[in-house]
């Protein structure tokens, strides 16, 4: 893995960014060819990691290109060294030419005026998508405008060991007694980490009656209502969780650790085939399930984008280009690879591809997708995102 300062030494010049749009894709490769291409992601996962580096990696060699993954704690970190570049001036030699993204952090971006866009009909595996769908217009409510090129599917699972528990439980409302029936056996990543924001938004979500009164544009009445009942009930949960709530898991590695443990009775994941990969790798016991909930649980789509100042813009295209290849998004499909939902329309995909993902085998481990898919909740626009960390942190976390 690459660190950040050695990324900032990586920067190579590449045509301009309108230049790029007024090539071929030919033309764009050729441009692209023999660099390197600084890909942003949060680095957490081993397996990811792997298909990142070594497939991806492969995949574009044929290009002469290499790959530098630049993982990081937080996608914050990659989106802070960009607006730090361009407020010293720096707009076209940027460090990152890529960014693995979407929710508050997209809004950032866009507000601040960071982010490459147009090129994406430029991509030849653009094809594939079905760019209209609700689903890959809008990234938690925010139109992404040609502005990102959507990577996985996901939604969010809960997760416990058969072994030690015969039934979990399957609402928020179940999850909040089971801690407080069983003290020390439940917590929840201290938000903004990724994670524990969203479980933290299933609770908002329970004490609003759904999701319905906080779609659209925010509205500050509503939010003070909901949020006064959703802070106080988890300020009298705390003694019964983790550690009596003094402290919370910072990352949601550091959660899933404690689940391994047996330190906690159930985790949760954004990424549901992470309980799968757990499995593989002997993290995990093979008696851990995943499960939905029965009112549903959060789902999104996640992307990559491009930074305005991007010094490598073109290899960073080579790239998007690849990531959304029948081939890449199968591989990535794959469970004991990543698991990731592909984002790519099954009906127009090779009949060959097709037959490959109707032929994925399901981990045991990983809830299935569809069955998810049945009881999928919105995710709300990133204003209402950031308003409900910012409660938290100020009214939960600082107590």
């Amino acid at each position: 893995m690459r660190s950040i300062a050695l990324a900032l030494a990586l920067l190579p010049a590449s045509a301009g960014a309108q230049d790029l749009l007024d090539l071929s894709w030919e033309e764009v490769v050729e441009e692209a060819r023999g660099g390197e291409v600084n890909f942003f992601l949060w680095g957490g996962a081993d397996n990811i990691n792997r298909y990142v580096s070594e497939y991806l990696g492969g995949l574009l060699k044929p290009y002469e290109i290499t790959l530098n993954r630049v993982g990081v704690a937080d996608t914050t970190e990659a989106v802070n060294l960009v607006l730090g570049e361009k407020a010293a001036g720096n707009d076209n030699e940027g460090a990152v030419d890529l960014i693995w993204i979407n929710g508050e952090n997209f809004r950032t971006m866009m507000e601040a005026d960071l982010a490459y866009c147009g090129y994406t009909d430029l991509l030849p595996n653009a094809e594939y998508v079905d760019w209209q769908s609700p689903a890959i217009a809008y990234d938690f409510g925010l139109a992404t405008e040609g502005c990102e090129v959507p990577w996985s599917g996901a939604q969010f699972a809960f997760a416990y060991d058969s072994a030690r528990m015969d039934e979990p439980p399957r609402s928020i409302e179940a999850i909040l007694d089971f801690a407080r029936e069983n003290p020390g056996q439940f917590t929840y990543p201290a938000p903004p980490d990724f994670n524990g924001a969203a479980f933290v938004r299933h609770v908002f979500y329970e004490v609003a009656g759904g999701p319905d009164r906080l779609l659209g544009d925010f509205d500050q009445q509503v939010f003070d209502e909901v949020a006064g009942e959703t802070w106080e009930l988890l300020n009298e949960l705390e003694p019964s969780l983790w550690r009596e709530g003094a402290t919370y898991p910072t990352s949601i590695t550091q959660l899933q650790q404690l689940f391994a443990n047996g330190e906690v009775a159930l985790s949760f994941e954004y990424n549901p085939s992470q309980f799968g990969a757990g499995v593989e790798a002997g993290q995990f016991p093979e008696t851990v399930r995943s499960y939905g909930l029965d009112g549903g649980t959060l789902a999104n789509t996640n992307y990559t984008l491009i930074p305005y100042n991007a010094a490598n813009k073109a290899a960073a295209l080579v790239l998007q280009n690849l990531i959304l290849s029948p081939e890449a998004q199968l591989e990535k499909a794959r469970p004991e690879v990543w698991g990731a939902a592909s984002v790519l329309v099954e009906d127009r995909l090779p009949s060959d591809v097709q037959e490959s993902f109707a032929a994925l085998p399901s981990h045991p481990s990983v809830v299935s997708p569809a069955e998810l898919a049945g009881a999928a909740l919105p995710e709300l626009s990133a204003d209402w995102i950031a308003a409900i960390e910012a409660g938290w942190i100020e009214t939960v976390g600082t107590r």
